[in-house]
């Protein structure tokens, strides 16, 4: 029952699944250092129950080791008492003689008794010796698993850690992916070369009107000579002198 009890506890942290654990806790760190405790509280109940064990174990050893001993002077004593009456009944004392062999039959009812006890309580021994050499193994090995774990811990809080850190970059760059910068830029450039159009288009507009106010005054200047040669033609005078320059000129 104490071996079942110690150790049906520690089986079921034995067994459980640490990095699963890990992979369902908020804080990796202080679930692990929770199931530290814990087991570490468990091998101090295991090794409070095994030393009760063992200091049960060691009465029984004490009472067997007296009935043993008392069987072996019950039988020291019956065999004095024994002799004495022979002693006495080779004196011609048989009274006295009878009075000594009934107490070598008291002793040896005694010696009888304490081998009884002492045959009874083997068997008991033999178990308890052991149960007990399989609670020390039993310890021994939580022992050993509480300092893989402890090994283990650092290892798996770095694993889970990193994993976590891997996780943040891959949703990053996945992020990056979906919301592509350049595609930013792309529409910002589109802007601004629509910008630039509507600025060319505006300057280009600009000179056409600056054009058509320079045509305008070339053509007032050539209805003006018109006007001053016609005028030369009816005053019956020379043409105007611009007139004569064409001339010349052709």
């Amino acid at each position: 029952m104490v071996k079942q009890s110690i150790f049906g506890r520690i089986s079921t942290l034995m067994r459980a699944n640490i990095n699963a654990l890990l992979d369902q806790a908020e804080d990796p760190q202080k679930m692990l250092d929770q199931l530290l405790r814990d087991y570490t509280n468990n091998i101090a109940d295991a090794e409070s129950a095994i030393a009760e064990t063992i200091g049960n174990l060691r009465l029984l050893e004490r009472d067997h080791e007296e009935d043993v001993q008392a069987a072996s002077e019950w039988g020291r004593k019956a065999l004095a008492a024994s002799r004495k009456a022979d002693e006495l009944r080779t004196a011609g004392h048989i009274d006295e003689a009878d009075k000594f062999d009934n107490l070598a039959k008291v002793a040896l009812q005694r010696q009888i008794t304490s081998e009884s006890e002492a045959r009874t309580a083997e068997p008991q021994l033999a178990a308890q010796n052991k149960t007990v050499e399989q609670l020390k193994d039993g310890l021994n090995g939580m022992k050993q698993k509480l300092e893989q774990l402890r090994a283990k811990s650092a290892e798996l809080v770095a694993r889970q850690k990193t994993a976590e850190a891997q996780n943040k970059v891959a949703d990053a760059v996945k992020s990056i992916d979906v919301m592509d910068p350049t595609s930013e830029l792309g529409r910002f450039e589109q802007k601004i070369r629509r910008e630039e159009a509507l600025a060319t288009g505006k300057q280009e507009l600009a000179a056409s009107s600056l054009d058509a106010q320079f045509n305008q005054l070339d053509d007032m200047g050539e209805l003006t000579e018109i006007e001053a040669r016609l005028a030369a033609l009816k005053a019956g005078g020379a043409p105007a002198r611009g007139a004569i320059d064409a001339s010349s000129g052709s």
